[in-house]
């Protein structure tokens, strides 16, 4: 298998791209705008054919690439049935397969960070997108944000995958690239509650600042990050 870890610094954002072989199909999961180009030039370099970029939710902290990838390469763009972006070609629900040739994730419906929130299961691996992070989880204050359900995304579908699933998450904000679910189970801080109602009540104290880029980021995100009458005549 081809499997790529591509890292934005600007928004500490993880990109995936995934393949069966070389000269094969690929799919890409949270791609980010400013890095099209590099995507681009890798995907041209293996040989691969992008068949479909996926976002993990409405990304607030950075633009997305999904629509740039499909104008590129005339790629699908998916996102769950939930998301209110309005460009996109595919809507998956929870428990569908998405394919490329001999390679697929599915998707599975964990919302709480956003109200629109998937992570995508693999055999050995799960993105977690901004749901379950490296020693954290994502906020829930903005976007239809719900602790409640983010509690139950993590213990109910996240946290019961098989202990060795290695985490692949949508950001980290200290060169962390990987971990597991047995690792988040026993070392994630935000994890160690005895109660829902502790989660909840600890995500309502987090007090943070809104994202910089959100009011610029939710509107172009909602239209597959394009921008320009000619980008959008062009779909």
């Amino acid at each position: 298998m081809i499997f790529r870890q591509l890292y934005d610094p600007t928004s500490s954002t993880y990109t995936y791209l995934l393949a069966e072989r070389q000269g094969g199909e690929a799919l890409i999961i949270d791609p980010v705008l400013d890095r099209v180009t590099q995507y681009l030039q890798l995907v041209k370099e293996l040989d691969l054919k992008l068949v479909m970029a996926l976002d993990t939710h409405i990304h607030a902290d950075h633009v997305t690439g999904i629509g740039r990838l499909r104008s590129a390469v005339d790629c699908a763009t998916a996102m769950g049935e939930q998301s209110q972006a309005e460009c996109v070609t595919v809507r998956f629900r929870e428990g569908e397969t998405l394919k490329a040739d001999g390679i697929g994730v599915k998707a599975l419906y964990t919302p709480g960070h956003t109200d629109d929130s998937y992570s995508f299961v693999m055999k050995d691996r799960v993105f977690t997108g901004d749901t379950l992070l490296i020693r954290g989880t994502g906020r829930t204050d903005f976007q239809n944000g719900d602790p409640g359900a983010q509690y139950d995304s993590l213990f109910n579908k996240l946290l019961v995958l098989p202990e060795e699933t290695l985490v692949y998450p949508a950001h980290d904000y200290e060169g962390r690239t990987c971990s597991s679910i047995g690792e988040e189970r026993r070392h994630n801080p935000r994890l160690q509650v005895k109660s829902r109602q502790a989660y909840i009540d600890q995500m309502n104290a987090l007090d943070l600042d809104p994202p910089r880029l959100i009011d610029v980021a939710v509107p172009a995100n909602r239209r597959c990050g394009l921008d320009t009458a000619a980008e959008w005549a062009a779909w």
